[in-house]
């Protein structure tokens, strides 16, 4: 099939741009591991996924879990931007009585797979799913993306080690490793590395990428998807905060939202239009 690489770009751009004005009108959210993500994202809504908005729980579909579901902003973004819900709700973000909570609730928002947001329970549940697949003989695929914060957690490695003993060739993992999570640098706060020789150990097959440009993305996962006989993890190398100067490689943008001046700032960094 073939990919259409610019209109890829002009999503994951509009996907930050919508992060951004989300979180300004919530006064409250996660940018910065949001921002960072938005390339994979893009390439997996709008590429990558056997999946359709207007039958989100169609059988064979297959299933994305936001395992660092802090990252909820740009979930919702790409789902709206995907025709899952009108972009307008998401200026409700973390408004009382909105569907768009702080972390993904399945229950009250479609294309929303799994409720996410304890570390480690993201994956922990995609390894359920995707052994329930192989076991009804479904041929969706289950990928999730871990935060490389998250992979602190003790949880995430069992997780692992239960998807290789199983076989499961259904299941991809999107790490997006920016670096950074919110006390500082992760080899400062807890070292993580080396992380792909851990994951080979776990029986993972690994391939290494630039999480930004959309090209390896999807040999990546091309590659992924021809995996046989074990579980495959794109390490996706990326900038927190990507696409805003005073965002990038910054922790204290982890978890705060931009000020009406900084928002206005950001968007326009991004390549957007404030109205």
């Amino acid at each position: 099939m073939a990919v259409n690489y610019e209109e890829i770009r002009k999503r994951a751009k509009d996907i930050r741009i919508d992060v951004i004005k989300s979180i300004y009108q919530a006064g409250s959210g996660h940018p910065g591991g949001s921002l960072s993500a938005a390339d994979m994202m893009a390439v997996l809504f709008f590429h990558e996924l056997n999946l359709d908005p207007h039958n989100p729980k169609m059988i064979h579909r297959d299933k994305f879990v936001l395992s660092k579901g802090h990252a909820a902003p740009v979930l919702y973004a790409t789902l709206a931007e995907r025709g899952f819900f009108p972009k307008e709700e998401l200026m409700s973000l973390r408004k009382f009585g909105s569907n768009l909570q702080g972390h993904p609730d399945m229950r009250k928002v479609p294309g929303v797979e799994m409720s996410t947001g304890s570390l480690g329970q993201g994956i922990s549940a995609a390894v359920g799913m995707a052994l329930a697949a192989k076991l009804d003989n479904n041929p969706g695929r289950v990928y999730v993306m871990l935060g490389d914060g998250e992979i602190q957690e003790g949880m995430v490695w069992e997780a692992m080690m239960a998807a290789a003993h199983y076989n499961l060739d259904n299941l991809i993992v999107l790490l997006d490793w920016n670096g950074i999570q919110i006390d500082g640098w992760n080899d400062e706060v807890m070292c993580i590395t080396p992380v792909e020789e851990k994951m080979k150990s776990f029986c993972w097959e690994t391939i290494v990428i630039d999480g930004h440009d959309v090209k390896d993305i999807v040999k990546a996962l091309e590659k992924a998807r021809n995996c046989k006989g074990k579980p495959c993890a794109i390490i996706a190398k990326t900038k927190k905060g990507k696409g805003v100067s005073f965002m990038e490689d910054n922790n204290g943008w982890h978890g705060k939202a931009p000020n009406e001046e900084q928002a206005k700032q950001a968007v326009a960094e991004l390549g957007g239009d404030w109205s």
